[in-house]
Parts: C-alpha cells; sequence; structure tokens
C-alpha cells in the first residue's frame, strides 16, 4: 500500500470524523466537509434547525485546513494523521470548531506573556460483547489497583496500546490498573496545549481502534458502571512565562497555603463558573451519575492541597512542577472543548481579580466545606451554561449555542433510557 494520510478533526459530539486522502495531500492543504456536521447526533438523526450549521442555507461546505509541518505518523499501515482547523466558504473560523476554541483560549493568556501547559489523564473502562450480543465488562480475574500483567489484562491489550504509541512517537508516560476492574488510566506527556490535547484525541482514537483489534471495547465514558467508580479527565495546568519559568511556581514545596497571584487568579475563575463549566466539560447524560459527592470527581465547588476529594487539586510538588489539577471533567468531553473552558474560566479568574475562597478542610467522605456543587442532571448544567454569559462568550458563543441545542437534544433522546440501556446507547461512540 501506498502512503496516505488521514486527516481528522473531533467534533461537537467528541467524535473523530475525518477522510483518508493520496500521498500528494501531505503539505498544507485542505479537504471539505458538509458544515451541517455539526448537527448530527449519535443515532445520526438530522438536527436542521442546529445554530451554526447553515442546514436551511444551502447545507454548505466548511474546509479543513492543515499544516505539513502538523503531519505525525498514524497507527495504521502506510498512513500518516494530522488534525486541523475548520473554516467556513467566506474564510472565517467555523465558531463551533473545539481546537479553534482552544487556540483562542491559549492566545488570551499569551496576550500576558503566558503559555499554557497541558498535562492530561484519561480514564477508560473495558467491555466485550459477547455472541449474544450483550455488552458485558471484560474479565481480569485477579486484578487489582496498580496491577499488572496477566491478572490485569489477559488479552494484553494495554501492551499493544503501548507498543504503538512509542512505535510512532506518542508521548505516553504510563498506563495503570485502576480501582475498579476492569478500568485503566492512561497518562500522556505535559506539554503545550494545542499539541498536548492533539496527542491525546489522537492517542484516545488509536487506543479504541487497537483494542477493537483485541476484541475490547474501550470507552471513556464516565459511568458506564452504575456500581463502580466513574471515568474522569483530570486537567492538570501549569503556565510558562517569557523566560520558560513556571508561572505558578511560588517556594519549592507545593503547598495550598503559598500559592502566587497567578495560581490564586486560576483557582478563583474555575470556582466562580464551577457550575457553568459543568455544563461543557461533563456533557452527557451519565456525567452525572460520576459527579456525586464523596467520589474523587469534580462534584464541589472546592479547592485544596493534595486532596482528591476537592475539584481542584494543588500538586505537592511545587518549584518548576508547580500545577493545578482540575477534575471535573468527563474522559468521553472533548478534549479541546473541556481544556479551552479550563483556561476561559482560569483567565476570567486572573483578569478579573476574583477573590479567592478559602480552601477545602473537610476529608470530602465525613464532612466538607462546600456548600455547593455541579447540578443533578445534564439539562440542568446546561442552564447554568446558559445563565454565565461570561463563561460562555469566553469560550466561544457559537460553540456554546450549538453545543446547548445540541445537548438539549441529547436531554429528549435520553429521557426514557436508564441503566444499561442508556450505556448502551452511547457506548459505541465514546
Amino acid at each position: 500500500m501506498t502512503d496516505r494520510l488521514r486527516a481528522m478533526f473531533c467534533d461537537h459530539l467528541s467524535l473523530m470524523r475525518g477522510k483518508y486522502l493520496p500521498a500528494s495531500k501531505m503539505r498544507d492543504d485542505e479537504s471539505r466537509f458538509a458544515r451541517p456536521t455539526f448537527s448530527v447526533h449519535y443515532d445520526k438523526d438530522l438536527l436542521i434547525e442546529a445554530p451554526g450549521t447553515m442546514c436551511l442555507e444551502g447545507i454548505p461546505d466548511m474546509a479543513l485546513r492543515w499544516k505539513a509541518e502538523e503531519i505525525r505518523q498514524g497507527w495504521e499501515p502506510a498512513t500518516k494523521v494530522v488534525l486541523g482547523d475548520l473554516y467556513g466558504g467566506d474564510g472565517t473560523p467555523v465558531p463551533m470548531c473545539p481546537r479553534g476554541a482552544l487556540k483562542r483560549a491559549v492566545t488570551g493568556w499569551e496576550k500576558h506573556g503566558l503559555t499554557p501547559k497541558i498535562g492530561i489523564e484519561l480514564e477508560a473502562y473495558a467491555f466485550v460483547r459477547r455472541a449474544d450480543g450483550q455488552i458485558v465488562p471484560y474479565d481480569t480475574p485477579g486484578s487489582v489497583v496498580y496491577g499488572t500483567g496477566n491478572f490485569t489484562d489477559p488479552l494484553r491489550f494495554t501492551d499493544a496500546i503501548w507498543n504503538k504509541a512509542q512505535e510512532i512517537g506518542l508521548p505516553l508516560d504510563l498506563i495503570t490498573a485502576e480501582y475498579d476492574s476492569p478500568q485503566f488510566e492512561f497518562t500522556l506527556t505535559f506539554d503545550e496545549a494545542v499539541t498536548h490535547v492533539d496527542t491525546v484525541v489522537l492517542f484516545r482514537q488509536m487506543a479504541r481502534e487497537i483494542a477493537l483489534d483485541h476484541g475490547i471495547l474501550l470507552t471513556f465514558l464516565p459511568k458506564p458502571h452504575l456500581n463502580k467508580g466513574g471515568s474522569g479527565m483530570h486537567v492538570n495546568v501549569s503556565l510558562t512565562d517569557r523566560n520558560g519559568q513556571n508561572a505558578m511556581a511560588k517556594g519549592d514545596a507545593g503547598s495550598p497555603d503559598d500559592l502566587n497571584e497567578v495560581a490564586k487568579g486560576c483557582i478563583a475563575g474555575w470556582m466562580r463558573h464551577h457550575k457553568a463549566m459543568a455544563g461543557l466539560m461533563a456533557p452527557n447524560a451519565l456525567s452525572y451519575a460520576r459527579l456525586q459527592p464523596a467520589s474523587l470527581s469534580g462534584f464541589w465547588c472546592n479547592w485544596g492541597g493534595d486532596n482528591r476529594n476537592v475539584t481542584v487539586r494543588v500538586s505537592a510538588e511545587g518549584g518548576k512542577k508547580a500545577r493545578l489539577e482540575h477534575r471535573m471533567a468527563d474522559a468521553a468531553s472533548n478534549p479541546y472543548t473541556a481544556v479551552a473552558t479550563v483556561l476561559q474560566a482560569a483567565l476570567l479568574g486572573y483578569e478579573g481579580a476574583y477573590p479567592l475562597q478559602p480552601k477545602e478542610t473537610g476529608d470530602g467522605f465525613t464532612g466538607n466545606d462546600a456548600t455547593f456543587g455541579v447540578a443533578a442532571s445534564l439539562n440542568e448544567a446546561l442552564d447554568d451554561l446558559s445563565a454565565d454569559t461570561a463563561l460562555s462568550h469566553a469560550v466561544g458563543a457559537g460553540l456554546v449555542e450549538n453545543h446547548i441545542y445540541m445537548k438539549r437534544a441529547e436531554v429528549t433522546k435520553t429521557a426514557a433510557l436508564e441503566g444499561e440501556a442508556l450505556r448502551d446507547w452511547y457506548i459505541w461512540y465514546l
């Protein structure tokens, strides 16, 4: 087979869309897609009213444009991959493009001489499909938290993911077994925001495809087991100044009692916009089964030190490794949108000099100081997002308007589903 190019983008549903193209496209180039891709739902129902999609204006094209320097080695034979940005027929950016939203967030911080650095941790569950069609958990007969080897992964599909990531240069830092079997965590190497999130979306797609080759359905759904832990996407954030120094560093050890003004501003922004952020970062009907008190998730509007029961965790590593960890996002959310939301809420707090509430002193299991958390459902979280005009405009009014419309439709589509039926509605996609 001759070389080919797989050009892709991550859409409003966090699905990867793309085309296979000839080797002649391995340069600065573009390919056309129908703009109403942003009105298609999981069940392929075309919603012609979806904002920004121009469905009633002839279903026009949009262009996916990429740079030759961003083409990477793919995981399929003789195939390279590239991610791009979306533009309308008039040459202006498509407002619903999540990658464009992240680039705008990065630019906002760069105006202050600061460059966002991101490190994402992904959690996922492994399932198999039986001969009768039923989806059941992958059998890991002796798995334990931090387990390795055959007992944790009898089919060794995680070995195949590790080996392929090393072969093609995707910077994978670790794979580990989580507390609830068969759940796994994948951590990618810290990097500048757009580069890192590009790596994450490519890794996530690669991991699912390699797992499927081994008969495994690897799902990043937030709560595929109602009686087990959820799957999150923890977003670690730091900022580098013009001299290449960590702008969050203050002292040699990480401490919630010793934060500089940059870190305080970021956390204050996250606290002020906590409820609205959920509408973008926890965007499906299973999200709110995961986001519960005492669940090691980002439910409560609180922050603290080395405590996995707060939403914003101040790393115990200080100095050049100083960073903040935001723990709300789903592993199934669009990583571009989620990180753009984190960065824009932080920027609002920093630029607005928001006051910072006291740190959490409770343990999160027997009690805590926080007085409120996120909404109880996706529909209510969308209400919170609609009400927070500052965050919506910061992330991108066009993206948020389309997102709310599509997710309201999702609420309607899933209203009659629960338990395994709801999980199975999502699992093939996410």
